[in-house]
């Protein structure tokens, strides 16, 4: 609480004029005695009088010993210490008292670093949340790096904080300036330092190897020195004020778009904080011809994991299966991803290629895979479509688990349910499945009510199916040719009437089936 002036000059008078206690100021003046202490000790000036003793004034010898020597030792800890050599006193009294005697920290004055144009950069990452994609909730982190003259800024958005992508961010800061500082100042980060014991550091083998291919120092932070990275925080301080709040966006490409254009724009038009009479932008002109020059050959930046196929000819890559030939199961074979593009290799030889998704738990299938599997194991295909059904349907699993606990037969119920996904589409099956559910009836039959059910409240047409299929086989049937030696009976002149007749009605059955 704040007293006001003419206050705290009327506790000074009453106290030193007219030697009135602290308690009697307190009283008089209708405030608490805590004030009138503090008021007094803010003053500077010697108590007047002789205070009263305190349980406490034997031990403060070893208080002040103890707190010299550890000063973050903590009050409940001193207590016990105390309470063993013969302190008597209630530890929250106690406790008050030591935050009166404990030693205040010695506040730690910073030089302002100063850089040349094109020497140093500062790099670090932020976390703004979570991206959902899909089942999957995969983390948004921010690479940002700084150059620390003209404090122009790149931003580059990502789903994860892994190498490949921090080596990523690297590369394209380094291809929007045209060069690179000669200084990269890192923090602790475990992208960059997988080990410290004081000043011995040790970094990851990948960075030292991206850094001598680019021909910059890496250079890692002091312990407990944030003021030595100082740019780069102000920096993610200023996206997440400046950048990030109400930002809306489609996709991470299109955020990346937007923190592409707020770099070269607003970010770029701000004043350079080296010196204020110009621009970020136009300081960054003078700079740019300070950097390193880009090296003739790219470093490669590709996720390079080694995977092992099991029975199913998948590959799991970051939370997701990937078909490959049949031909490759029990065997172990090399991903290679970048951000767009998923390949799979043995040795030297791409046996599949994929589009990347960073979905979860979703298989992407290149259809000659399970067509080859397919003709080669029948039984194949009653799996197959429960696996489409399973991924078309999710909630199709829970019905065919309780519809075999009622004994039903799992292929017909299958074959049943695909049918309806073809006919009415996935989303209206899963909408009448969990109907179902809720009904506790597992069956097709309560499936198909339920679509109609919704079908009739919308006042739809009824859907109409085409079966590619049936029309195909109907194409495909082989017609055979009537026997011809059958009519030589008719012109046969040695055939009695009766042999003839019995001959006739023959022909007669034949044709009759012929013609069904």
């Amino acid at each position: 609480m704040t007293l006001a002036l003419d206050i705290e000059a009327q506790i000074l008078r009453y106290y030193h004029v007219e030697k009135w206690r602290n308690g009697t100021i307190a009283r008089q003046l209708h405030i608490h005695h805590s004030s009138v202490e503090r008021v007094l000790r803010q003053a500077g000036l010697p108590r007047i009088g002789k205070s009263r003793l305190s349980r406490i004034d034997p031990y403060l010898p070893f208080i002040h010993q103890t707190l010299e020597k550890f000063p973050r030792l903590t009050a409940s800890r001193l207590y016990v210490m105390v309470r063993e050599r013969g302190y008597t006193g209630s530890p929250d009294h106690f406790r008050h008292l030591v935050s009166h005697h404990r030693p205040r920290p010695i506040p730690e004055a910073y030089l302002r670093l100063m850089t040349l144009p094109g020497e140093q950069a500062q790099v670090d990452w932020g976390h703004f949340g979570h991206l959902t994609i899909g089942r999957a909730k995969r983390p948004l982190m921010a690479f940002v790096m700084v150059l620390s003259w003209s404090r122009r800024i790149f931003l580059r958005f990502s789903l994860d904080a892994r190498m490949e992508s921090f080596l990523r961010g690297h590369v394209g800061a380094f291809e929007t300036w045209g060069g690179l500082p000669r200084v990269l100042l890192y923090d602790n980060l475990k992208s960059a330092v997988l080990e410290r014991q004081g000043d011995a550091i040790r970094f990851h083998p990948t960075l030292l190897e991206f850094a001598g291919h680019y021909r910059y120092e890496p250079r890692p932070v002091a312990v407990a020195r944030g003021n030595e990275k100082g740019r780069v925080e102000r920096a993610i301080r200023y996206i997440r004020d400046n950048f990030w709040p109400a930002r809306s966006y489609t996709d991470l490409d299109d955020l990346n778009r937007q923190a592409d254009a707020w770099c070269q724009g607003i970010a770029d038009d701000r004043l350079c904080p080296q010196d204020r009479t110009m621009t970020v932008k136009s300081a960054f002109v003078q700079e740019q011809p300070r950097l390193l020059a880009l090296p003739d050959n790219p470093y490669p930046l590709e996720e390079r994991v080694a995977v092992t196929v099991g029975k199913t000819p998948y590959v799991r890559f970051d939370l997701n299966d990937y078909s490959v030939p049949y031909t490759q199961v029990r065997q172990t074979l090399t991903v290679v991803a970048d951000p767009v593009q998923v390949r799979i290799l043995s040795g030297l030889t791409v046996v599949a290629t994929h589009p990347r998704s960073y979905d979860k738990a979703k298989q992407i299938e290149e259809p000659a895979h399970i067509d080859e599997l397919i003709k080669r194991k029948a039984q194949a295909h009653a799996q197959k479509g429960m696996s489409r059904l399973t991924q078309a349907v999710p909630a199709s699993v829970q019905l065919l688990e309780q519809a075999a606990e009622r004994g039903e037969i799992i292929g017909a119920m299958t074959s049943a349910l695909l049918r309806l996904v073809d006919r009415y589409g996935q989303d209206e099956v899963q909408a009448a499945v969990l109907t179902a559910l809720a009904r506790g009836v597992p069956h097709p039959n309560a499936v198909r009510f339920a679509l109609e059910t919704q079908r009739t409240n919308r006042h739809q047409p009824p859907p109409v199916a085409v079966c590619l299929s049936e029309l195909a086989a109907s194409r495909d049937t082989v017609v055979k040719p009537h026997r011809l030696d059958t009519y030589d009976q008719l012109t046969n002149n040695e055939i009695n009437p009766s042999q003839s007749d019995k001959s006739q009605q023959t022909n007669q059955t034949k044709g009759d089936q012929d013609e069904c």
